[in-house]
């Protein structure tokens, strides 16, 4: 079994623009108290993270009304670039419910109406955002609206498209609108 780390690095990761980039203080040394102790100040959504329906959703669920077995399962990364539309369509016929895009891909409204009457619970991509870059909301409203997870800022480039297993659990933090993850794909 081999495990492969598909998450960025948080403290040098990805700032989608005008989010909080994340950032840490050490409070507390060895040398000077004994022990080490940090503090960290961050936006939800910076680096490796999910989106939880209540970032663009009045009333959508939080982080910790999510059911769980969303983020561990079988899934299927496809690789594309550009912009995706209709040719998502036969990589949905065959992918797992949890689908992650490779590459330097966007998805269009087109395609995201695709995704959401499909049998994904969960998308992926390697960008900050599943929407356009210069207008994002369209594409997470359809997507959220029909319970499906976005899960941002993947970093695939060590991965082969294919099938595997993920496990990427969010923090459980009530009322919050996204959360980090750690996201990881098992081979075999």
């Amino acid at each position: 079994m081999r495990m492969i780390d598909i998450s960025q690095e948080l403290f040098s990761c990805h700032v989608y623009p005008g989010d909080t980039p994340p950032a840490f203080e050490l409070v507390k040394t060895v040398e000077r108290d004994k022990y080490n102790l940090t503090n960290i100040s961050m936006c939800v959504h910076n680096g490796t993270h999910i989106d939880a329906p209540c970032h663009f959703i009045a009333g959508g669920r939080t982080v910790d009304e999510l059911d769980l077995s969303t983020f561990y399962g079988k899934c299927t990364v496809a690789k594309f670039s550009g912009v995706i539309g209709e040719e998502i369509g036969p990589v949905l016929e065959t992918c797992h419910e949890r689908l992650f895009l490779k590459g330097d891909c966007e998805i269009s409204d087109t395609a995201a109406e695709l995704i959401a009457n499909s049998h994904v619970r969960l998308i992926g991509v390697e960008s900050q955002s599943v929407g356009k870059a210069d207008a994002p909301m369209s594409v997470h409203l359809v997507l959220l609206g029909k319970g499906i997870i976005p899960l941002e800022g993947l970093n695939l480039s060590a991965v082969e498209p294919g099938n595997y297993t993920l496990m990427a659990f969010p923090l459980k933090m009530k009322g919050a609108d996204g959360s980090p993850v750690r996201a990881v794909l098992i081979e075999g």
